[in-house]
């Protein structure tokens, strides 16, 4: 059942968003007919590049009936695929999507270009379920497919199949039309006007679209993209997906003679630098806010873009993300508030988490968010499964739950439709900071997620000495001071876990003077030891690797705090195992 402080705010989001729908209604009733209603598209001008890699392997596997999405597979055993129940949500929105038919496109024969033809036609013809094709994300997605893949899907049809592919491009463009009169959630908006450009500078006959999705574009921007280059969800992932999609979208103005708009060069410059700023030297993304595996080849198509020859933000005060480095060693946190409710559905509870490697080998991480599963996801979205602290097993941040009288149930229902699984509360102060002190860079930071149900306020401090290649840190916990929020809470003792989750690959076993030893693939050996708590190996599960969850382990001090706390920590590499830079 929600609680008094949560009640309120979960009520405040549904009156919210109930208004908003309404906004949207009265919008409709009121605007001039859709501009889209009167015209039809009657040939395509240009197809645009898809920046994502292809693997022309995967036409072997749709030949022999198998599709692989999203971590799961089906086999459909010659028949369609649009035929079969899919093994989850997330599999199904690739597949609606129609990205994998660039892989198709990179086998380059006959027949991988029929089997996609066959494929659009069977979903032009109207298999599958309507309302797994229909969300917004995935009619976008499925909208751009269709246009950078055209040269593939169009070789060698028919004039009624062409007829036919150009009525669905129209149709596709009016359901995005429609949904931004609906007032779908922001991220979904810049996801429409996105597919809407391309729209709009591919297709011949709906040009009168592209002013208004230019302007819709270019507000979402403007809005959606902070300062320092982050996205307001926070989530790598998204940020990521959107650059492969801007930076073409760039590059079919230019082609059809169009200025682009302001907003998207300047959207372009400020995303890049932050992606440097997450990337550790393996070539993947840290694992924060939605963040799962990083396909290496997409990250490195993007940085060839990015102007500052290689030197990666530091400081991201507004994204909550921030970068130490010093020689081989780097270490990216988490210091940072949840996004607003309305961008939260990745969000993860990992305030304070952080990750560190050194040179390509990484040494701690979070378990990262799997491609599928609902209560996978939600686990892996705890604060648990980060490298952080957390207080009785309980999150700084909490996703909206069904619970409570049928009403608040059915209210949550509808906002989990509209919205996904949202954080509907977490820490509300978080304050950090950075500076340097002789060789070390330190970088220190506090919330107060666990102020509400424990009264608890943690505190957190890196010290990187990459000389030396030492990470310190201590890690704070106080008992809140005065205020309503202290009040209401029990002072009683509380069990707090500070948890290092280790790659699968750094090999732990203990090590000299109660400490541990951590082994990496390259032959460094690095020293584990703490100070003011016991130090336990458990099991963990990292869900970020590219062939699925593995299992690995993580590094647990547990401690009780009563009226205070504080608890050491450091890695340290050995001297002697330190290869060559």
């Amino acid at each position: 059942m929600l609680g008094g402080p949560d009640r309120w705010r979960f009520y405040r989001l549904v009156g919210r968003e109930a208004a908003r729908s309404v906004r949207a209604a009265s919008a409709r009733l009121t605007a001039p007919p859709d501009i889209l209603a009167r015209v039809r598209v009657s040939g395509l001008i240009i197809a645009p590049h898809d920046l994502r890699t292809s693997d022309a392997t995967f036409a072997d596997d749709i030949y022999a009936g198998l599709f692989v999405f999203a971590g799961r597979s089906l086999a459909v055993s010659g028949g369609s695929p649009f035929d079969y129940a899919p093994p989850s949500p997330e599999w199904a929105e690739v597949l609606y999507g129609f990205g994998w038919l660039r892989h198709l496109r990179a086998a380059d024969t006959a027949l991988a270009r029929a089997n996609a033809r066959a494929f659009v036609a069977d979903f032009m013809a109207g298999r599958g379920d309507p309302a797994l094709a229909r969300p917004t994300p995935v009619a976008a997605r499925r909208l751009i497919s269709f246009l950078s893949q055209s040269p593939l899907v169009l070789e060698g049809a028919d004039r009624t199949f062409y007829q036919n592919f150009l009525r669905s491009l129209g149709r596709a463009a009016r359901e995005l039309e429609h949904d931004l009169r609906q007032g779908v959630p922001p991220p979904w908006r810049l996801l429409a006007a996105v597919a809407l450009c391309y729209a709009g500078l591919c297709c011949d006959g709906i040009q009168p679209i592209l002013r208004r999705a230019t302007r819709i574009l270019s507000r979402e921007l403007d809005r959606q993209i902070m300062a320092d280059g982050g996205h307001r969800s926070r989530d790598p992932r998204f940020a990521m997906e959107l650059l492969l999609d801007l930076l073409p979208l760039r590059q079919s103005y230019l082609s059809r003679s169009v200025d682009p708009p302001e907003a998207l060069l300047r959207a372009i410059d400020r995303m890049l630098p932050l992606l440097r700023l997450l990337r550790h030297a393996d070539a993947s993304l840290s694992h924060f806010n939605g963040m799962g595996a990083t396909a290496a080849d997409h990250l490195a198509t993007l940085l060839v873009y990015d102007g500052t020859l290689a030197q990666p933000l530091m400081h991201a005060p507004l994204s909550g993300y921030e970068r130490l480095e010093g020689g081989r060693l780097v270490v990216v946190a988490d210091v940072g508030a949840p996004p607003p409710l309305v961008y939260s559905r990745n969000a993860c509870a990992g305030c304070l988490s952080f990750e560190m490697s050194s040179g390509p080998q990484r040494i701690v991480v979070n378990c990262g968010l799997p491609e599928s599963g609902a209560e996978l996801r939600r686990l892996a979205r705890s604060t648990p499964a980060h490298s952080t602290a957390s207080v009785a097993d309980d999150s700084s941040s909490h996703v909206l739950a069904r619970t409570g009288w049928w009403g608040e149930r059915l209210a949550a229902d509808w906002i989990c439709r509209r919205l996904g699984p949202i954080l509907l509360h977490g820490p509300a102060a978080v304050k950090s900071e950075r500076f340097t002190d002789g060789e070390a860079e330190v970088l220190a930071a506090r919330h107060d997620g666990f102020v509400r149900d424990h009264g608890v306020v943690h505190e957190r401090r890196w010290r990187l000495i990459g000389s030396e290649g030492r990470l310190e840190g201590e890690d704070a916990f106080l008992r809140a001071g005065s205020g309503k929020a202290s009040a209401r809470v029990n002072h009683r003792p509380r069990e707090v876990a500070v948890r290092f989750h280790l790659h699968p690959s750094v090999v732990l076993e203990p090590g000299p003077d109660g400490g541990l030893a951590l082994g990496l693939p390259l032959g460094e050996v690095w020293d584990f030891r703490a100070e003011g708590a016991d130090i336990a190996i458990e099991e963990s599960v990292y869900f970020a690797g590219l062939s699925g969850a593995r299992r690995t382990d993580q590094i647990a001090l547990h401690l009780t705090v009563g009226e205070g706390a504080r608890v050491s920590w450091s890695f340290t590499r050995r001297a002697a195992a330190a290869p060559a830079a």
